[in-house]
């Protein structure tokens, strides 16, 4: 039986903004062309296995910005989670139980 946890409201608002960061940082990078920098594409079949991109524009100034003020708050929200206080009152040996607990828990309705 999985043990069930009392977490913080700021803790899982911390966390469900982390996904919800990372989900919005990780759909951006997949609208984005694949260089940040404007690249000729290239085809090559020398090695193990196929490599192709098609030519890469690059990214705009506010796509790089974008993708820059998500990263930040990805690394604020991920130390907010992973430092809280509420870590401390929990065994050692019953943390990482706890963190994934956190990290899979459905958001609150």
């Amino acid at each position: 039986m999985a043990t069930t946890y009392d977490f913080p409201s700021d803790l899982r608002a911390g966390q469900e903004e982390l996904h919800q960061v990372r989900a919005e940082l990780s759909a951006l990078l997949k609208r984005l062309p694949w260089s940040v920098e404007p690249l000729d594409g290239f085809s090559d079949d020398a090695g193990w296995r196929k490599a192709e991109r098609p030519a890469s524009p690059g990214w705009t100034a506010d796509e790089q910005a974008e993708v820059e003020k998500l990263r930040r708050r990805e690394h604020e929200l991920a130390v907010f989670v992973s430092c809280h206080r509420f870590w401390s009152e929990i065994a050692t040996g019953d943390r990482v139980e706890a963190r994934m607990s956190l990290k899979h828990s459905q958001p609150e309705t």
